[in-house]
C-alpha cells in the first residue's frame, strides 16, 4: 500500500484513501445466497486509512418525508482536519412496516442502509454484485406456441 504523503490536498487524501480501501464481502445471506459488508466492515478497512491520512469521517441522517413517505437521508464527510471537506448522501425509504420489527428498528435498518450507501458512494466501494443491486423477480419462462404451416405436398394431395 502506498503511503500518504503530507502536504495533500483533501481531494488526493480522499483518493488514496479510495485506492487503498480494503472492505470485503465477509458476510453471506443463506435465504438470497450472497455476499455482503456492512457498514461497520466499511469502518473497519477504514480506520488505518484514516489515521494515515489524519482525516475523519462523520455520518449523520436527517428523516425527509416525500409523498408521505419518510426517507432516511444519510450524509458522509470526510474531512481533514480544515475547513475542507467532502460529502455524499445516501438515500433509503422506511417500509411502512416489516414483520418481527417494531418502529425504532426500522427506523435503525434504514438508516444503516442509508449510511452503507452513503460511505460507498464516497469512498468509491462498488456493490455491483450485492442482491439488491440485481433484478430479483421471478421470471417464468413459458413455452412458446408454435403453429406449423400445413405441409403444401399433402395439401396438394387432398385437391
Amino acid at each position: 500500500m502506498a503511503k500518504a504523503k503530507q502536504g495533500q490536498t483533501l481531494s488526493e487524501k480522499l483518493n488514496h484513501i479510495q485506492a487503498n480501501l480494503n472492505a470485503p464481502k465477509n458476510l453471506f445471506n443463506k435465504f438470497g445466497n450472497y455476499k455482503y459488508r456492512n457498514l461497520e466492515g466499511i469502518f473497519e478497512g477504514l480506520k488505518p486509512l484514516l489515521k494515515e491520512t489524519g482525516c475523519t469521517v462523520t455520518v449523520s441522517d436527517e428523516i425527509v418525508c416525500v409523498n408521505e413517505m419518510n426517507y432516511i437521508k444519510a450524509t458522509a464527510t470526510l474531512s481533514n482536519g480544515t475547513d475542507d471537506s467532502i460529502c455524499v448522501t445516501g438515500w433509503a425509504r422506511e417500509s411502512v412496516s416489516r414483520k418481527g420489527m417494531d418502529d425504532s428498528q426500522i427506523t435503525g435498518a434504514t438508516s444503516s442502509y442509508a449510511r452503507k450507501y452513503a460511505m460507498n458512494g464516497l469512498f468509491a466501494i462498488d456493490d455491483t454484485k450485492d442482491a439488491d443491486s440485481m433484478d430479483n423477480t421471478n421470471h417464468e419462462t413459458k413455452p412458446k406456441k408454435t403453429t406449423r404451416a400445413p405441409n403444401k405436398a399433402k395439401q396438394n394431395e387432398e385437391l
